[in-house]
């Protein structure tokens, strides 16, 4: 996916999940913040970020915070992101074959799933997670807890248990990754039930991504640790 309008900025404060005051053209502006994790090791004060101009010039925000720079390594943390580069990859053919059909945002059960497509015979499901969390090259998922994420897991072994594919999809939005491993020490239960779907026969996929300030693309895959 590209952006348009992009341009560097300094970030100042986060005053709440929503919003962050940054430092563009020499200006303090009000910034939306398209990411409502945590992103504490993140945005630091003075981290050089890049923001996309709103093309409504009528919105109370003027710019949405794309991606960060940690140290030398530039991360994508806009959460929209990783379910518009997985489905350009999945589109294009990335998991073997071009799927027959591709629909977003699709229920089964008591979940809505970012995915279903169909390849073939095969009918399958994904759900699609944003990795943002990085430390000394380990990625690591949530950077909070995420009731939400488990009960997609749930789904995706119901999904399993009635003959669909399912698929739980890790979009690691930075390069230089080793390994991708659950948080296990923020939540610990969603580890858990991350390794309860794959024994149930959910297929596991980590991908990381190739980074510009004006786009993100998944690159290769990754190795996990549960």
């Amino acid at each position: 996916m590209r952006y348009e309008n992009i341009s560097p900025a300094i970030f100042l404060r986060r005053p709440n999940r929503f919003i962050a005051h940054v430092l563009h053209e020499g200006e303090e502006k009000i910034c939306h913040v398209k990411n409502t994790g945590r992103c504490k090791e993140l945005l630091i004060p003075g981290t050089e970020i890049f923001v996309q101009r709103a093309s409504n010039p009528a919105r109370k925000t003027g710019f949405d915070l794309i991606a960060v720079y940690k140290g030398d390594r530039l991360i994508n943390m806009d959460a929209v992101a990783p379910n518009v580069v997985f489905g350009e990859f999945l589109k294009n053919g990335g998991l073997g074959a071009v799927p027959d059909l591709v629909r977003p945002e699709c229920r089964h059960g008591e979940s809505r799933f970012d995915f279903y497509f169909e390849t073939g015979v095969r009918a399958a499901f994904a759900e699609v997670k944003g990795v943002t969390l990085e430390d000394e090259g380990i990625a690591r998922f949530p950077d909070a807890p995420t009731e939400r994420g488990i009960k997609h897991l749930k789904g995706l072994i119901s999904c399993v248990k009635e003959g669909f594919d399912a698929y739980a999809v890790f979009v690691v939005q930075m390069k230089g990754i080793k390994h991708f491993e659950p948080n296990w020490q923020t939540h610990r239960e969603f580890g858990l039930a991350l390794r309860q779907a794959q024994e149930a026969g959910v297929k596991m996929l980590v991908y990381d991504c190739h980074v510009e300030p004006d786009s993100l693309t998944i690159d290769a895959p990754l190795p996990y640790i549960l």
